[in-house]
């Protein structure tokens, strides 16, 4: 099914635009008006809600005290001495890997002592070998794994007792510890063999897919903080745009049909909407990006060749209501944070009914979906600052690993048992590494 093209509006549809256009871009000379005035500026006028329930308790909980996390001391091949190679990793989508072993080290759950250790957390950047545009090439992350999870299992006694079972890795690439961008390949490899015991923290999540291991903790891809924290702009700014997009709609490199990148969802995007004037969507990245989030009612979050992007970050912290366009998508702290209250979801099928899905949403809707994105505490959750703060992204995946606790019998191997093949996967994968 196709939906109506731009400028073809039925008229019944294009009176309910007009009144949501007008709703949406003239809130500013509303303020005498309540609804209006907590839309545009509901933080500043302390219009905050807090999530009820166990979600709102989850999302505020203090890990402290509740675990205790070993560090491995990696050579820096594996972490460091790649940083210095190329500093872009610091600011990537993947930079949670870096910033989490940087939090880890000063934190207070980080014990000295092996043998008091709940989990043990093996640093190893996979995704700091960029190319010249800043991609990361995953190609060689298996190698590079494998030769860490030698070293210490030679060195140390404690992935030997489990085959890994109480340890963690931050493997953030678009397809986790399948270690491949295309997500034809990342199937066909599946998780790195020996990863299949460890608990896997990674910005992937998709529902019923080979490479979110069960129990995965699903984060937010890294979206630099101090960048974000300049662009702030008044939070009583009126919120005169409806719906906004920058990005893109057809990969013409990869997939010139556009058929297949975004399953279709992005190209059905552009096609149905390019003209409406309800939509302001574009290719183009205005140095207002983040200025624009800021005065947006709707921010639309469709998948691209991952189903998750740093888009889900910036709609978060910017206060605009995420579109999620991305079926069967697995949600950063999704145990923590409500989606289904401050979110919007849309099936990828239903693209070209958006404008009719958006403008039927009741307008105490919106307004509680915006008092709940300012709550600071949701905010918070989504970020990796320097340095850390309370309920930020690092104490949401200590958090998670807290609630996996205590560890099952199951675990810990018996006498002669073994659960990992060490010579299984890709011949190449088996390859030394440098």
């Amino acid at each position: 099914m196709v939906g109506a093209r731009a400028g073809r509006v039925p008229a019944a549809a294009a009176a309910a635009a007009a009144v949501l256009i007008v709703a949406a871009c003239v809130f500013s000379s509303l303020a005498g008006a309540a609804a209006a005035a907590e839309v545009v500026g509901g933080a500043a006028q302390g219009n905050t809600e807090r999530i009820s329930g166990s979600a709102g308790d989850v999302l505020e909980d203090n890990p402290v005290g509740r675990l205790k996390v070993f560090v491995y001391d990696l050579p820096s091949k594996y972490n460091k001495r790649i940083v210095a190679k190329d500093p872009r990793c610091l600011n990537h989508m993947f930079a949670a890997e870096i910033f989490m072993h940087r939090f880890l080290l000063s934190s207070a759950v980080r014990t000295l002592n092996p043998e008091q250790a709940d989990w043990f957390y093996a640093p190893v950047y996979t995704t700091c070998d960029l190319t010249h545009a800043g991609l990361p090439l995953p190609f060689k992350s298996p190698r590079m794994m494998r030769s860490a999870i030698q070293f210490l299992s030679r060195k140390w006694p404690f992935w030997n007792r489990t085959d890994g079972a109480d340890h963690f890795f931050v493997v953030p690439h678009d397809f986790g510890a399948c270690f491949h961008y295309q997500e034809e390949k990342a199937i066909e490899r599946g998780i790195l063999p020996l990863l299949r015991r460890a608990t896997l923290v990674q910005t992937f999540g998709q529902k019923n897919h080979v490479c979110l291991k069960e129990g995965s903790i699903t984060i937010p891809p890294y979206a630099p903080p101090q960048k974000m924290q300049a662009h702030l702009i008044p939070p009583d700014t009126p919120r005169s745009i409806f719906v906004y997009f920058r990005g893109l709609f057809y990969d013409n490199g990869n997939d010139p049909e556009g058929g297949y990148y975004a399953r279709g969802a992005r190209a059905s995007l552009w096609e149905n909407f390019k003209n409406n004037p309800l939509f302001d969507i574009s290719t183009e990245h205005p140095a207002t990006y983040y200025e624009d989030m800021q005065r947006s009612v709707f921010c639309l979050c469709p998948l691209g060749w991952a189903p998750w992007s740093p888009r889900l970050v910036e709609a978060v912290v910017f206060g605009c209501i995420p579109v999620i366009i991305a079926d069967d998508i697995v949600l950063p702290f999704a145990d923590a944070i409500p989606w289904d209250e401050i979110g919007v979801f849309v099936d990828e099928e239903d693209v070209p009914r958006l404008d009719s899905i958006l403008t039927s949403i009741p307008i105490d809707d919106i307004l509680r979906k915006q008092r709940l994105l300012a709550n600071p505490s949701m905010k918070q959750a989504m970020l990796f600052p320097q340095p850390a703060q309370p309920r930020d992204a690092f104490h949401q995946i200590l958090n998670g690993l807290a609630r996996k606790l205590p560890h099952p019998d199951s675990v810990y191997l018996k006498p002669g048992e073994k659960h990992l093949n060490w010579t299984a996967g890709p011949v190449a994968d088996l390859k030394p590494w440098k």
